[in-house]
């Protein structure tokens, strides 16, 4: 469960009430790679399997599931503890061990190594119509009910231009995608046809984590940044933001909306 009852006090006025509301859980979880201290993160406790697969495809770590010869999680002590069926020797310079926020902005480090050798530059051919955006992000809102219950999370969701596949939330939007992709790498899923669709804003680590994932098109609700049009125009993505209504704005690659 990714939420709890609280206890609030309430002023309407000068009227005082006690009642239960609903928050969003915060949980640190730190990722053991064969032995040793990779990184530490703070998360939704839940499909924690997907998301410590995610991110480490995100980190370059691995490339397949089946590159990982045993994943334990530990939910009472935070610890996910993965042993890889080929012991690597890392670059420290590429990748360093640091503390992952559930907050944006500064908490994430920026052009590593790995973010060069693992963002993908997409060349796929598919379109989709306004009408396809549009109902794809009312579908993935009406699915959000955490979000509903407290406001406090970030949804992603992944999609054919037809339908909704499957839809993750966080408290981390960088981890909702990561539970995303390492559903696919565990499912084997094919990428080539697929949307992103997202609700926070579009930042440069946004458009690399999806560059990552190998989605051609990134819907969101939200502002652009313009390192992620940058980006988003060089790896082939089209960025879509401000999707309200009826209404929407395409950044990036405006051919595949039709």
């Amino acid at each position: 469960m990714s939420i709890e009852k609280v206890t609030v006090v309430k002023y309407d006025g000068e009227i005082r009430s006690e009642t239960q509301d609903n928050a969003a859980i915060e949980h640190p979880l730190t990722i053991q790679l064969d032995g040793e201290e990779f990184a530490t993160m703070v998360c939704s406790p839940d499909h924690l399997d997907e998301l410590v697969i995610g991110f480490l495809a995100s980190e370059g770590i691995i490339r397949s599931s089946e590159q990982i010869n045993s994943l334990q999680i530990d939910n009472t002590r935070g610890f996910a503890y993965v042993e890889l069926k080929n012991k690597q020797v890392r670059n420290k310079d590429s990748v360093s061990k640091r503390f992952i926020g559930s907050c944006c902005g500064k908490s994430r480090q920026f052009y590593f190594q790995n973010d060069v050798l693992t963002a993908k530059t997409i060349r796929g051919h598919m379109n989709m119509s306004v009408k396809q955006c549009l109902r794809l992000m009312e579908d993935m809102q009406n699915q959000s009910s955490l979000s509903q219950l407290t406001g406090g999370f970030h949804n992603a969701a992944l999609g054919t231009k037809e339908k909704l596949l499957l839809s993750r939330t966080d408290i981390g939007r960088h981890n909702a995608l990561d539970k995303i992709y390492g559903y696919c790498l565990q499912n084997h899923i094919s990428l080539a046809d697929k949307v992103v669709v997202f609700s926070g804003r579009i930042s440069s680590e946004i458009v690399l984590k999806v560059a990552k994932i190998g989605a051609a098109i990134l819907l969101s609700k939200s502002a652009p940044t313009s390192l992620a049009l940058q980006l988003a125009d060089d790896l082939g993505i089209t960025a879509i933001g401000f999707i309200r209504t009826n209404r929407l704005n395409v950044y990036t690659h405006p051919e595949r909306i039709i």
